[in-house]
């Protein structure tokens, strides 16, 4: 008897632990949120032709496209997403049905909060520029990753190609955001921050709108299992105007993009997004 009731002391104690733990990840994705929310410009200039008019072509057909004269130049956007997502192979994807919620602020950071599954398996956690965590049915942590500059090249690849879809004015020409010509429809943006260089490639139609993105990833998914840098990418469909931006709600994104392994792993639709102010 005694022994069962040390251990029936040992589980719920290691239980109330886990719970502890997983709170504390959600206090620090809700700090991380609101501290890039916080970094939304007050009161922002408004966006006018002429601020592009010396970008090559593709560029500049880009941000005419995306942003509509006289709307103002909110940086730090507010996503929800429905979808899909596989940690499977291509052969195998087995995909999951997800729900997340995205504060995208580049260059300073983005949280991305998800939970998908079912049942015992299902799962939830969050990305983020400082780090991967994810846990099952919300007591089990089956990966807890970040602080290192690998995680931080990654997740700064990832951040600032989405914000080519969902926060162009983020991307607007300046120091260390620098735009150049690849061919008559596609341009190629690198960005600086903290150190870290990132290049992404954005394919235009002859209006401007963006429809394929892609960029060299410093990323350890492939069959060794090693940091370097491989193709990423994904396609851009039904965009919406959305407080001036015109943004698509469907994106589709994968490893190896443009290659015979290309596979599709992240399929979203936005359900919401706004540009908020300090919380």
């Amino acid at each position: 008897m005694k022994t069962l009731l040390m251990f029936v002391f040992l589980f719920a104690a290691a239980l109330v632990v886990l719970m502890i733990w997983r709170q504390l990840d959600h206090r620090a994705d809700r700090a991380e949120m609101a501290r890039l929310i916080a970094l939304q410009p007050k009161s922002p200039r408004v966006f006018d032709p002429a601020m592009v008019v010396d970008l090559p072509d593709p560029a500049r057909r880009y941000f005419e496209y995306t942003i509509r004269t006289g709307t103002p130049l909110f940086t730090v956007a507010d996503i929800e997403m429905t979808g899909q997502l596989s940690l499977g192979t291509k052969e195998a994807p087995n995909y999951m049905v997800m729900t997340a919620r995205q504060v995208l602020g580049v260059p300073n950071g983005f949280v991305w909060k998800m939970s998908g599954g079912e049942g015992f398996m299902r799962m939830s956690g969050s990305d983020s520029a400082g780090w991967t965590r994810f846990w099952i049915a919300g007591l089990v942590p089956v990966a807890r990753f970040g602080g290192t500059s690998d995680h931080t090249r990654s997740a700064f690849g990832r951040y600032v190609a989405e914000a080519v879809f969902w926060t162009p004015a983020a991307l607007l020409p300046g120091r260390d955001v620098v735009w150049q010509a690849v061919d008559e429809n596609t341009s190629k943006v690198t960005i600086l921050h903290g150190g870290v260089t990132q290049d992404v490639y954005i394919s235009v139609t002859p209006e401007g709108q963006p429809t394929e993105v892609s960029f060299p990833r410093w990323s350890d998914a492939n069959p060794k299992g090693v940091y370097r840098l491989q193709p990423f990418g994904g396609y851009l469909s039904e965009f919406r105007e959305i407080a001036g931006f015109r943004l698509p709600t469907h994106v589709e994104a994968g490893n190896f993009f443009g290659t015979e392994d290309y596979f599709p792993f992240y399929l979203v639709d936005v359900t919401n997004l706004r540009f908020p102010q300090s919380e």
